[in-house]
C-alpha cells in the first residue's frame, strides 16, 4: 500500500472526525450522525493501516484518534465487574509476566548480595564490632529479633507491615520515572539489612530461628518488591531503548501498565501483611508457618503465570482497552 497516496485522500475525513470529536458537548444532530459514519470509517482505516504498513506514527495517530471518537459514540463505560474482572485477569498478570526477566534477575541479585553479607558479617568478627557490642548483639539475636513479630497487636502490626511494604514498592515503582535508576540502590539497602541480621543469626547459631520467621512472609513480600522493581527498570529501559516505535508511544503504555502494577501489588502486599501480622509470630510448628508461605508464594507464581501467559498469547499488553498509543500532547 502506497502509505502517502493514502494519507493525502483520506486527512480531510480525519480531520473532520477530529473536529467533531472536539466539539462534542455541541453537535448537532446530523453531527451526531456523522461522527458515527466517520468513526466507522476511520476504524476501518486504522485496521488497513496496521495490516498494510509499519509506520508506527500513523498508527499512533488514528489509535488516538479512534479511541477519542468512540468514548465519544459509546457514551458510556464499561461495566465496573467487568473492568475489574480484566484487571485481575489480564492487566495485572500480564504486565508482572511481561516484565518476569528483570524481576527474576532483580531477585537474584538482592538474594546473592544478602547472602555475601550474611557470610560477611558471620565471619568478620570486627564488622560485628562494628555494629554493636557483644551484649547488643546478644540482646537482639537471642530476643529482639523474634520479639519484632509479636511485640504488638497482629491486627495493628499487620496494617504497619502493610504501609511499611507499600512504602518500598511505592519508591521502586516512583523510581522508574528516573529511569529506574535509583531502584538498584533501593533493592541494595534491603539485601544489606536482610545479610546483616541473617549473618548475626546465624552466627550465633540461631539460623533456624531466622528463616522461620522470615520465610512465611518474606516470599511473597520481596516477590511484591522484584516485581516492582522489575517493572520500573523495564519502564526505564523501554524509554531508553523504544524499538521501532515512537518513544512517546512506549512511554505510554508502559506507564500505564505501571499503575496496573502499582494497584495490584497494594493486595499482594496485603496478603504478605496479614500473614507477617498472624502467622509468623503464631505458636503453629515452625514447618506449617513455612509451608503458609511458601503456599501463598506458590499461589501468586501460579496465577501470574497462567494469567499472564494466556494474556500475551492474546496480545494483551496490560494496557487499558482502546488506550491512545501516544502520550497526549494537547
Amino acid at each position: 500500500m502506497d502509505v502517502d497516496a493514502f494519507v493525502l485522500a483520506n486527512r480531510p475525513t480525519w480531520d473532520r472526525l477530529d473536529h467533531l470529536v472536539k466539539r462534542k458537548r455541541h453537535l448537532t444532530g446530523a453531527e451526531v450522525d456523522e461522527l458515527v459514519d466517520l468513526y466507522q470509517r476511520v476504524s476501518t482505516h486504522l485496521s488497513i493501516v496496521r495490516s498494510s504498513s509499519s509506520d508506527a506514527v500513523l498508527v499512533g495517530k488514528l489509535s488516538g484518534l479512534v479511541a477519542r471518537a468512540r468514548a465519544v459514540v459509546t457514551g458510556a463505560h464499561a461495566p465496573l465487574w467487568r473492568e475489574f474482572l480484566r484487571f485481575w485477569t489480564v492487566s495485572f498478570p500480564v504486565v508482572v509476566y511481561r516484565s518476569r526477566r528483570w524481576s527474576v534477575a532483580s531477585g537474584a541479585a538482592f538474594y546473592l548480595v544478602a547472602a555475601v553479607i550474611a557470610v560477611w558479617i558471620a565471619r568478620s568478627p570486627e564488622v560485628q564490632a562494628s555494629v554493636g557490642t557483644p551484649s547488643e548483639i546478644a540482646q537482639l539475636v537471642n530476643h529482639e529479633f523474634a520479639n519484632y513479630y509479636s511485640e504488638h497487636p497482629a491486627s495493628s502490626f499487620a496494617l504497619q507491615v502493610w504501609v511499611n511494604n507499600a512504602w518500598v514498592t511505592a519508591q521502586c515503582i516512583a523510581m522508574s520515572i528516573l529511569l529506574g535508576i535509583p531502584i538498584p540502590y533501593i533493592l541494595f539497602q534491603n539485601a544489606a539489612n536482610l545479610g546483616l541480621n541473617a549473618g548475626l543469626m546465624f552466627e550465633a547459631g540461631r539460623g533456624d530461628v531466622f528463616l522461620g520467621l522470615i520465610t512465611p512472609h518474606g516470599l511473597i513480600e520481596l516477590t511484591a518488591v522484584f516485581v516492582a522493581a522489575g517493572v520500573g527498570m523495564r519502564l526505564g529501559w523501554s524509554v531508553i531503548a523504544p524499538g521501532d516505535r515512537p518513544r512517546g508511544q512506549v512511554l505510554a503504555e508502559q506507564g500505564r501498565a505501571v499503575i496496573a502494577v502499582a494497584i495490584g501489588l497494594v493486595a499482594v502486599l496485603l496478603v504478605a501483611g496479614v500473614i507477617e501480622g498472624f502467622v509468623t509470630p503464631s505458636s503453629l510448628p515452625t514447618i506449617v508457618r513455612v509451608a503458609i508461605g511458601v503456599a501463598a508464594f506458590g499461589a501468586f507464581v501460579g496465577y501470574v503465570v497462567y494469567f499472564g501467559r494466556r494474556a500475551v498469547a492474546a496480545g494483551e499488553t496490560g494496557d487499558i482497552e482502546d488506550a491512545p498509543d501516544v502520550v497526549p500532547t494537547g
